[in-house]
C-alpha cells in the first residue's frame, strides 16, 4: 500500500500521462480521464488485489471493469505504472496496430483489460456477470466497476442495477463518475439524471458519496465501501468530480470531453502537473 503523499505523486504523473497521450495522438478524451485520476490511482495502487503477470481468468483476484471506456488514457496510465505493461508503450496510444486503442479492447491481449468497453451502458452488466461467476466459484474477491454519469441515461444500466440487488451481489462495488458533463453538454441539459441517490437506494443498493478529486476522500470512501461489502447489498459510490481536474483551462466544461490539446495547450497543461515518476 502507498501513503497519501505517494498516491498524490502517482496521480500527478498519471495526469501528465493523460495529457501526453492525447497530445501525441492528437485525439482522445482528456477531460474525464483527468477527473478520474485520483480514483484510479487509489484503486490500483492501494486497494485492488491483483497478481502479475496478468491472468484473464482473475480467480482469487479483485476485478475491475471500466465501463466508460473513452477515458482509456487514465486506464492505460495506471495499468502501465502498476506494472501491467511497459510504460514506454503509452507512446503508441491510438496509433495503427497499437494495443492501446481509443477504447480498451481485448483482441490484442493488452494486460489488465478483461472486456472491450466504450459502447456505453454495458459495464455494469459485465460486472454483475463477473460477481455472479465469483459466487458460483466460491471466490470471495471483489468486483469493481466505474461508469460515467451520462452512461446512466442508457436503460441497460438500470436492468443491471436491478439484477445486482435481486441477486444480492454484495461483493460488487460500482462507482459513478458524477462530473455533470457529457459529450454534447451538461447532463442536465442533455437529459437530467434526477435524484441519483434516491434512484439507487430505491433499487436496493447501499449508496455512498465522495469528492473524487480529493485523494483523502477517495481513500476514505473506498475503505467504507469495502467495509460494507458482504452485508447483503451491492455498493455504489456517487463520486463528484470536475472534468479536466488539475488543468485550469480544461476544468468544468464538456468542451474537453473528447478534444486533444495542441502543442501550446499541452505545454501549458504539463506546466501545472509535477513530473514525479518520469515521463515515458
Amino acid at each position: 500500500m502507498k501513503t497519501i503523499t505517494e498516491l498524490k505523486q502517482i496521480a500527478s504523473q498519471v495526469r501528465r500521462d493523460i495529457v501526453r497521450q492525447t497530445w501525441k495522438a492528437k485525439s482522445g478524451h482528456p477531460g474525464g480521464s483527468l477527473g478520474c485520476a485520483d480514483f484510479m490511482t487509489a484503486l490500483y495502487f492501494h486497494f485492488l488485489k491483483y497478481n502479475l503477470p496478468f491472468n484473464m481468468e482473475g480467480q482469487g483476484e479483485d476485478l475491475f471493469f471500466l465501463s466508460n471506456g473513452h477515458i482509456s488514457p487514465v486506464f492505460y496510465s495506471v495499468l502501465a505504472r502498476s506494472g501491467h505493461f511497459p510504460v514506454k508503450e503509452l507512446n503508441t496510444f491510438r496509433q495503427i496496430d497499437s494495443r492501446l486503442q481509443g477504447h480498451p479492447a481485448t483482441h490484442e491481449g493488452l494486460p489488465g483489460v478483461r472486456v472491450a468497453s466504450g459502447s456505453l451502458g454495458q459495464g455494469l452488466s459485465v460486472a454483475v456477470g463477473a460477481a455472479l461467476a465469483k459466487r458460483i466459484q466460491k471466490d470471495p474477491s471483489l468486483v469493481f466497476v466505474l461508469t460515467g454519469d451520462g452512461e446512466l441515461q442508457e436503460g441497460q444500466n438500470w436492468e443491471a442495477i436491478m439484477a445486482a440487488a435481486h441477486y444480492r451481489l454484495d461483493r460488487l462495488v460500482a462507482t459513478v463518475d458524477w462530473n455533470g458533463q457529457q459529450i454534447d453538454g451538461p447532463n442536465d441539459q442533455v437529459m437530467s439524471l434526477g435524484d441519483l441517490d434516491a434512484k439507487w437506494r430505491a433499487f436496493g443498493w447501499e449508496v455512498l458519496h465522495a469528492n473524487g478529486n480529493s485523494m483523502e476522500e477517495v481513500i476514505k470512501i473506498l475503505e467504507i465501501a469495502i467495509s460494507k461489502t458482504e452485508h447483503g447489498k451491492p455498493v455504489v459510490i456517487l463520486m463528484k468530480t470536475i472534468m479536466g481536474f488539475g488543468v485550469d483551462f480544461m476544468m468544468g466544461t464538456h468542451k474537453w470531453h473528447g478534444v486533444a490539446p495542441n502543442d501550446e495547450q499541452a505545454q501549458a497543461a504539463l506546466a501545472q502537473l509535477p513530473e514525479t515518476l518520469g515521463d515515458y
